[in-house]
């Protein structure tokens, strides 16, 4: 498995990887791994969207968004999907584990238009209670496309994570960097195998 440069050999207790963020491009897979660790280690999971996107698709200010984060995170365990640089401070301050989904850009794509194909056909709400679907021309012809800003992003977000690997201001977290499905598949039964064992102890 590809990771930088942290290995799940080197857990001792799951309290050390309580708090997950998995993170990466849009289109990368993040929500479907993150639901994956998430029922694999028994912990909440936290999706950034929810958190932050308001009925009709309405955005709200920083200090309304920094709240409802805050007040998501505040257990003890959880799987956090989502980037939001801006959350960092909040998101990254009592972390234990990062997990970069770093696919090529090819298959990202490939998966950024498969997922607003299907929003997009199924109407589904995304988030309960907001009333946000996708649409065929809010996600391929709009200023606002998922498909251009998976396409306008992905070298810009694969730089930011690659420096935040190597940045002494977070030499304290692990970093898990997976760059394909083979990749991601071994994480999560490396996972299995720490939630058995450390569950056999109880």
């Amino acid at each position: 498995m590809s990771t930088s440069p942290f290995s799940l050999s080197e857990v001792r207790s799951l309290a050390e990887i309580s708090r997950i963020n998995v993170v990466g491009t849009s289109g990368s897979g993040k929500s479907t791994l993150s639901k994956e660790i998430a029922e694999v280690l028994a912990f909440p999971y936290v999706e950034m969207d929810k958190v932050f996107w308001k009925p009709n698709w309405e955005q709200p200010s920083d200090e309304e968004f920094f709240l409802k984060l805050e007040n998501a995170l505040a257990k003890e365990q959880w799987v956090l999907d989502g980037n939001y640089t801006r959350t960092i401070p909040i998101k990254w301050r009592k972390i234990n584990l990062v997990v970069w989904v770093d696919y090529s850009f090819s298959r990202t794509l490939y998966q950024a238009v498969r997922r607003a194909f299907k929003r997009s056909w199924r109407k589904d709400e995304l988030w309960e209670g907001t009333g946000n679907r996708e649409s065929f021309r809010k996600s391929f012809f709009s200023k606002d496309s998922i498909i251009w800003w998976t396409i306008t992003t992905y070298a810009k977000v694969k730089l930011k994570y690659e420096e935040m690997l190597v940045n002494p201001h977070f030499s304290h977290i692990k970093f898990v960097r997976l760059r394909s499905h083979g990749d991601a598949e071994e994480f999560l039964n490396s996972l299995r195998e720490l939630q058995h064992r450390y569950c056999s102890k109880d």
